[in-house]
């Protein structure tokens, strides 16, 4: 997702393409919901949005945001990671939908999320987000181990025992741009990966929800490309398999799903289950397979300029229907979201179940009922 090679000459912005946003001025729910427990929980059964502290980052340029406040090709290679949609904590949710702006509204003082543009070894910037573009699957314990590290080290922002922590990951858009050359990033053997990340922050991190975003679909990508040269050029080193006609829509399709069924396993599969840890997987990107659309037409808003990467917009989009997964029961959450419209109005905690959303409390929230 990084170029490795020049721009093609004399680049021209997609037709269509402007910089926009999504914010949710005036969000709120009944305030019962916003309200943190009367007493930190001890079972991550119990866990309100407004229990939660910190807020944590894995994945690639994706979530480390290349390119969604650019304005023309070359800034893509910026990334503007305040503007993420897992771990961004630029403006404010009434201007841009964030995970951390919206928990920003149940927890103000929440901490964790980026600021600004730079990379992840710049701590006043990127803090709990150390996704890094151009990342793998394979790449995703080194991340953990460094996201123990900084949680080790940084004991004045972070009470390690204590504080209730959200840990968000999303990967393997570079993975299913290099499996048509490379077997070594099958699904499955990419999904093996991201368990032994998950088993290193699990062995060494307590007090954490895990939340796996599931693969996109690629074959997305050959739809938008379609009378857009410009993109094409840019997809040929963005992402190989694309342009590999070889490699046939079906053939993405099916990596795609078999990735994203693979994360589901893992994730119903309890092994990350315990009292103070749990791992929930958040299907919206499963069963999405139309490019974005608006007014009949390719909607190019949703894409940084080099019709890959999110837009803000993008960014924002996608955080709505993140949420609404997070909220919504294992085993009952949407498998079909939408890149052209954002899940709106916001969703709000159920009021019979208002915790992030577990394999536990999914089954039978009555017995983790805890008062706010």
């Amino acid at each position: 997702m990084v170029r490795s090679r020049p721009w093609p000459a004399k680049p021209s912005i997609p037709p269509g393409y402007e910089l926009s946003d999504i914010g949710v001025p005036g969000y709120k729910c009944d305030a019962e919901l916003m309200e943190p427990s009367k007493t930190v929980p001890t079972n991550v059964n119990s866990v309100r949005p407004a229990d939660i502290k910190v807020v944590m980052a894995l994945g690639d340029s994706l979530t480390a945001a290349n390119g969604a406040g650019a304005e023309d090709p070359l800034a893509v290679v910026l990334q503007y990671r305040g503007l993420a949609f897992q771990a961004g904590g630029d403006k404010s949710l009434d201007e841009h939908a964030t995970i951390p702006n919206i928990l920003k509204k149940y927890n103000p003082k929440l901490f964790g999320y980026s600021i600004g543009i730079g990379s992840p070894n710049v701590w006043d910037i990127s803090y709990l987000n150390v996704a890094m573009p151009g990342a793998v699957a394979s790449d995703l314990p080194g991340q953990a181990r460094q996201l123990v590290g900084l949680l080790q080290t940084h004991p004045e922002s972070v009470n390690m025992k204590h504080d209730w922590k959200l840990l968000n990951i999303f990967i393997g858009g570079n993975d299913m741009c290099g499996y048509c050359r490379h077997p070594s990033y099958a699904p499955n053997i990419c999904v093996q990966h991201i368990k032994e990340a998950i088993q290193i922050i699990y062995d060494n991190v307590p007090r954490v929800i895990v939340s796996l975003t599931t693969m996109l679909h690629l074959e997305v990508l050959r739809q938008t490309d379609k009378g857009h040269a410009f993109c094409v050029n840019l997809h040929k080193d963005e992402c190989g398999c694309e342009s590999n006609t070889t490699f046939t829509d079906a053939d993405i399709a099916k990596a795609c799903v078999d990735y994203a069924n693979g994360e589901l396993a893992l994730g119903t599969s309890g092994v990350f289950d315990k009292d103070d840890f749990t791992l929930t997987v958040q299907p919206f990107f499963r069963d999405i397979t139309d490019p974005p659309m608006k007014n009949g037409k390719i909607d190019m808003e949703f894409f940084a300029p080099d019709c890959f990467h999110f837009s803000q917009y993008g960014h924002a989009l996608v955080t709505t229907w993140l949420w609404k997964n997070l909220l919504e029961p294992v085993g009952s959450k949407t498998t079909k979201g939408s890149i052209s419209e954002p899940a709106l109005p916001l969703a709000c905690p159920d009021p019979n179940c208002p915790f992030i959303r577990t394999n536990k409390n999914s089954q039978d929230c009555s017995k983790f009922i805890t008062p706010a």
